[in-house]
């Protein structure tokens, strides 16, 4: 049963109490805070949506329960067009815009999230809504953010004590339970999340295909196509109001996630020779252990921070913390040694900034600041036994009013890093408005420093004798992203339509190495001595192309009825540096970026109804995507799904109930490809979920 999080007095409570009798919210007015919602995240300030100067994408609270979605990664994946997620057997990639998530900022209240566990740890109990960044932000945000940024806020209770349970069964062990709990006295107050996540292994097609000359052969494989895992996360949050113009806070947050790999399951490895007798080709299968080893993440974050409000003209915000997170390979009993732990890698992870609001006139608002980030690596796998690298940052965005209907903003951070020396990142827009309609143009500057991996990073792969040497002297990755965006909307409407470009260059991939360089360089013919066939470092040899147009529309009609959805064409194109073995020289091919899908829509139809104190909710949610690509596999086949949810509010003296009850993958829709295969989805196929949310 799914306890997804109750009602808050924000806009689902609005709902609640404007179905309710007695109730005097207007129908108009909710329609105005569902259309027309407040962001921050386009320009680090506060604005109605109609009013922000850039296009920020808002889902809300409502629009997640509706969808019966508990985790972030859902939420992106089928309540926008803009982002699609893949999950394999290395985790989950999010893909933003054409480009994966190594080039997005997630933020939670405006504090920056990091840690390979990023996406998994945010609950989405205590949510209020989620903003979503469509461009290049580094001018704001800083490095790494080239595709966008995502930003989850979050929806404290000032009541003296407030607590919501939620939990949400399905099929294959998927379990999703979260626990919120505020407690306020005076000026104090506390703030409690936990979260809980599992699943248990699922295969949809149970054999790995081999190809054996023009025939092919399928081996059973005890592989799963997703594997079972268990997470937990807790968070407090403490917070000091002292005054009106000073508060403070604390807080920490620990979460563990670790895999629940089949221990007894087996793989076959395909060798071929050649028969001495007949001179033919014949192929033998080996059965293997398929794991050995199940990975285990930790991560602990501390920080604090203190707000200044002298007045109702100046803003003043210091916030500090340090993230700490730890990958280890957990082996069980081997042939060579019992159970062991291994460390996988460990980071540091501490953000420092100062950041100011200034309304210096009526018509002029400045925000400036300054932001240190420090990081640290260690890694025994990667043998780095400890990098670190610091970045200093000044930063000043200011949003002018020109006359009525037209705005600027202009801003630019100045970067120094100590292993990559100085850089300027500028953005820019214009805002326009009229009526029911917006217009807006901008233009930004993206900015990604390499990580400490990709940095000093040594990797042997003796199964393919390859060896990855590490490479400082990589250069940070560069984008220009240009952007437009037109909108209509009025109590019952909005439609919007969005166009973009976004190249980006001095891309990080894998070059090998030619027999030339190797020659020339006495250290590198050693390791070729020693067997190593293959020799390759990162260097920056991409660049890529994207563009791409959106359109979204929602309707709300009368009778409780809400009709949405949305359509997201990308043309990408990569170029990518190879080298040709047989004449040792460099060809550049041209491909679709990695992971990015062409054509991305999504549907929404729900329809809302309140008897006295229950209110029940309808809603179906469509999610259809053509193929998806891969450098590695080439193309994943093309996909839709299908969800019906039902949502039932009761309203009680002190609490609220919410059962739900719904069916995900209507039709089934599955992919079953041969395991090791590109796939479009790792759906088990059809399940009915059950739910339910308690409020006190």
């Amino acid at each position: 049963m799914n306890l997804t999080k109750p009602i808050k007095a924000t806009l689902p409570a609005l709902l609640l109490m404007l179905s309710a009798s007695g109730m005097a919210q207007s129908a108009d007015s909710l329609r105005q805070m569902t259309l027309n919602p407040v962001v921050i995240t386009g320009t680090g300030t506060y604005h109605k949506a109609n009013n922000s100067p850039v296009a920020v994408k808002v889902i809300t609270a409502k629009e997640m329960r509706d969808a019966g979605v508990t985790t972030l990664q859902d939420a992106l994946a089928r309540l926008t067009t803009t982002i699609t997620t893949h999950t394999s057997g290395m985790g989950t990639f999010v893909n933003f815009g054409g480009v994966s998530d190594d080039y997005i900022v997630i933020l939670e209240n405006g504090r920056r999230v990091s840690g390979d566990d990023r996406w998994a740890r945010l609950s989405l109990s205590n949510i209020r809504r989620i903003e979503v960044f469509n461009g290049a932000a580094s001018a704001l945000y800083g490095s790494d953010a080239i595709a966008g940024v995502i930003n989850i806020i979050t929806d404290d209770s000032r009541d003296p004590v407030a607590a919501t349970l939620s939990t949400k069964v399905m099929n294959h062990g998927r379990l999703d339970h979260d626990i919120h709990a505020d407690v306020t006295e005076g000026r104090f107050s506390s703030h409690t999340t936990y979260a809980r996540r599992q699943a248990d292994n699922w295969q949809v097609n149970p054999y790995q295909a081999f190809s054996e000359g023009d025939k092919e052969v399928l081996k059973l494989t005890g592989r799963p196509m997703s594997a079972a895992f268990g997470s937990d996360a807790l968070s407090e949050r403490l917070e000091w109001r002292f005054s009106d113009t000073w508060s403070a806070y604390v807080r920490g947050d620990a979460y563990d996630y670790e895999t629940r790999r089949p221990q007894g399951a087996t793989y076959f490895t395909q060798k071929s020779s050649k028969d001495p007798a007949t001179g033919e080709k014949v192929y033998t299968y080996t059965p293997r252990a398929a794991y050995t080893y199940d990975l285990h993440h930790q991560t602990f974050t501390y920080g604090g921070g203190v707000r200044w409000v002298p007045d109702s003209r100046t803003h003043v915000y210091l916030d500090i913390h340090t993230d700490l997170f730890r990958s280890d390979y957990d082996y069980w009993q081997t042939a060579e040694a019992e159970a062991y732990a291994e460390t996988r890698k460990r980071t540091r992870y501490t953000d420092g900034t100062l950041r100011g609001i200034f309304r210096l006139t009526d018509a002029n608002k400045l925000s400036a600041g300054t932001q240190y980030v420090g990081e640290s690596l260690v890694s025994e796998s990667d043998n780095i036994l400890g990098e670190q690298t610091h970045t200093y940052n000044l930063f000043a965005q200011d949003e002018v009013r020109i006359f009525r209907g037209l705005e600027a903003v202009v801003g630019v951070r100045y970067t120094y890093n100590t292993h990559f020396g100085s850089a300027f990142t500028p953005n820019v827009a214009l805002f326009g408005s009229a009526g029911g309609f917006r217009l807006r143009a901008s233009y930004a500057g993206g900015y990604r420093t390499p990580t400490l991996s990709q940095l000093y990073a040594t990797d042997q792969a003796k199964t393919t004798s390859r060896y990855t040497l590490p490479n400082t002297s990589l250069q940070p990755e560069r984008s220009s992203f240009w952007n437009v965006n037109a909108e209509y909307s009025n109590q019952t409407l909005a439609v919007s339509l969005s166009g973009f470009i976004n190249g980006i260059r001095d891309m990080i991939n894998y070059r090998t190495l030619t027999a030339a360089e190797i020659q020339a360089d006495a250290s590198l013919r050693q390791l070729v001595d020693e067997g190593w066939t293959t020799l390759r470092r990162r260097d920056n040899i991409d660049r890529a192309k994207l563009r791409g147009i959106s359109a979204n529309l929602k309707w709300m009609l009368p009778a409780g009825i809400t009709l949405g959805g949305g359509y997201t064409f990308t043309d990408s194109k990569a170029e990518t540096i190879t080298l040709d073995a047989a004449t040792q020289t460099y060809v550049t091919t041209v491909t679709p970026v990695d992971k990015s899908v062409r054509h991305v829509g999504n549907v929404m139809a729900s329809w809302d109804k309140t008897w006295g104190d229950y209110h029940l909710c309808v809603s179906l949610d469509g999610h259809i995507q053509s193929q998806r690509y891969s450098s590695t596999y080439g193309y994943a086949p093309a996909y839709s799904q299908w969800d019906f949810h039902t949502r039932h509010i009761i309203t009680l003296a002190h609490c609220t109930l919410e059962p739900g009850l719904g069916v995900e993958n209507i039709l089934n829709s599955r992919d079953t490809s041969y395991w090791n295969s590109n796939f479009s989805t790792i759906n088990p196929g059809r399940s009915i979920y059950a739910s339910l949310a308690l409020r006190y």
